[in-house]
């Protein structure tokens, strides 16, 4: 039997637990998706890294452990997780036991079931995004999504700016002018961090891609270039030096690097950008 919020609550008050456990069980409930992909996590699961969780009740870490642990033993049986690395969000969901199945008066009416039914409730990545057209995620429709998707996944403390950079750079790479919205969704789930993390502090923690040297020159002459009116700034760097030159460039990059020739234009550009050549 799918379970709902109603469903949950009630088992909640029904359950004997201290008053503070009661709390905590209804603020895990309150974050818990009732939809696969709402703020991407899967249906019926929560995500909360402990020093949240101790903040919003009020209460020290050692206290809020007490608390976990009086949840999984209650009938409420909450399960925790972390599959996401050291720094990531601990996973959470009521089980209940198999042997008490909830009676049919405990299950909620369609009108509680309002999460799953609007699409305003739901992390959707729908449609094109143009890698060219914004630099600021903040111009884009996107950033509330990586802001919501992010809460589960390895890059939850990445800034949503950081990682909306990293996927630009990434596919400007590849020659990529347009991906499918989803293609973003999958970049952000393969996000890692690094294996020395656990010695790092919290704020370097931000993960960075493993790059050969030419990688990473490719990369910062890509960075360089404009990110917009990127035609413009051909036509000006064409002008200044020459149909022939501006394709000899083009065509040393492509075998230095071995890209595409879309990333190479924009490298060229890069390279014309450091040189003074053009303005950014």
């Amino acid at each position: 039997m799918d379970m709902t919020t109603g469903a949950i609550l009630r088992r909640i008050t029904q359950t004997p637990l201290s008053v503070a456990a009661h709390k905590l069980a209804t603020v895990i409930l309150d974050g818990i998706a009732w939809k696969d992909g709402y703020n991407g996590l899967a249906r019926g699961t929560a995500a909360f890294t402990l020093a949240h969780l101790a903040e919003k009740m009020g209460v020290s870490r050692q206290h809020l452990t007490a608390l976990l642990s009086e949840l999984a033993q209650s009938g409420l049986r909450l399960t925790r997780w972390k599959p996401n690395g050291k720094f990531a969000p601990w996973l959470f969901r009521f089980s209940g036991p198999e042997d008490d199945p909830i009676s049919p008066d405990a299950v909620s009416a369609t009108g509680d079931t309002s999460l799953s039914m609007e699409s305003k409730n739901k992390t959707i990545f729908a449609g094109r995004i143009e890698i060219d057209a914004h630099a600021n995620v903040y111009d884009t429709t996107w950033a509330e999504l990586i802001r919501a998707a992010k809460t589960s996944l390895a890059c939850w403390n990445v800034d949503t700016q950081a990682i909306w950079d990293r996927f630009v750079v990434f596919n400007k790479a590849r020659g990529n002018a347009a991906v499918p919205a989803g293609f973003l969704l999958g970049f952000m789930r393969k996000w890692r961090t690094s294996a020395s993390a656990g010695t790092r502090s919290f704020a370097d923690a931000i993960p960075r891609p493993v790059l050969d040297q030419a990688e990473q020159e490719l990369h910062r002459l890509i960075a360089a270039a404009p990110s917009k009116n990127r035609e413009f700034h051909a036509s000006d760097l064409r002008r200044l030096i020459g149909q022939t030159a501006y394709d000899a460039r083009v065509l040393d990059v492509i075998r230095q690097f071995g890209c595409p020739r879309f990333a190479a234009n924009l490298a060229v550009h890069g390279q014309a950008v450091m040189a003074g050549e053009i303005s950014r």
